[in-house]
């Protein structure tokens, strides 16, 4: 295991540690009723954008070899469809638990992978495009999705407009 790689992994770590701190810290500083309201006019609800987070870090045990997603339920209501679909959605304090175990969890896993484990490919890619692509790697999801979550960051803060 090379230094660089243990380097590069506390980054990743720090980065993806730091965005879910953040998104925690603010998801359980709103009430029920914040969660309800859109982020703007004709946008996502906040507690839209929660499901929707927790969904796609869900998925990120299966897609790093990390194991089963604890919630695959997740996935039909927050991102294959929209927020004002008709689909029934979790109730808020299920989709709180559903966060917190998710983030938990994931973050324990991600702590416990070594160096170089960060530098194996994930599991939607072929062995054969990873020769040619080895950038496709745990490393670039994890860093990808916590990029991903200071987007929706972004959008939350707007409640606060």
């Amino acid at each position: 295991m090379s230094n660089q790689h243990e380097v590069l992994k506390k980054i990743a770590l720090d980065t993806w540690t730091t965005q879910i701190t953040r998104a925690s810290k603010l998801f359980e500083g709103l009430t029920d009723e914040q969660l309800a309201k859109e982020v703007a006019p004709g946008k996502n609800s906040a507690f839209y954008l929660m499901g929707h987070l927790t969904a796609v870090h869900d998925a990120m045990f299966p897609l790093l070899g990390l194991g089963e997603s604890l919630h695959p339920e997740l996935v039909e209501v927050f991102i294959k469809n929209p927020d004002k679909s008709a689909l029934k959605k979790p109730g808020v304090k299920e989709l709180r638990e559903s966060w917190n175990k998710v983030h938990t969890l994931l973050s324990s896993k991600l702590a416990a992978l070594e160096g170089d484990q960060w530098f194996e490919k994930h599991t939607a890619v072929s062995e054969e495009d990873f020769k040619k692509e080895p950038h496709r790697n745990k490393l670039n999801v994890v860093l990808g999705r916590a990029g991903h979550a200071a987007y929706h960051l972004g959008q939350l803060n707007l409640l606060n407009k």
